[in-house]
């Protein structure tokens, strides 16, 4: 008996890719805020361990800042 093909497999190199663009779990570490592309990555450590990772553009980020500012003074 001869092997059968199962064409409606996608071939494993187009399935990684895809995977590809999963992001590694943060860990614990201190309060950043960088900038990546063309956004601003904030990583705020959290009580129990690891961070809230966020994506932020230029305008909401000074909004953000406004705001904390509004608060804190």
């Amino acid at each position: 008996m001869g092997q059968v093909e199962n064409r409606n497999r996608e071939p494993e190199a187009e399935r990684d890719a895809r995977m590809a663009a999963m992001k590694p779990r943060t860990g614990d570490g201190p309060l950043e805020v960088t900038k990546e592309g063309r956004g601003i990555v904030m990583r705020v450590p959290l009580e129990g361990g690891g961070r809230l990772v966020v994506e932020l553009s230029a305008d909401e980020a000074s909004a953000l800042g406004d705001a904390l500012k509004n608060v804190v003074s």
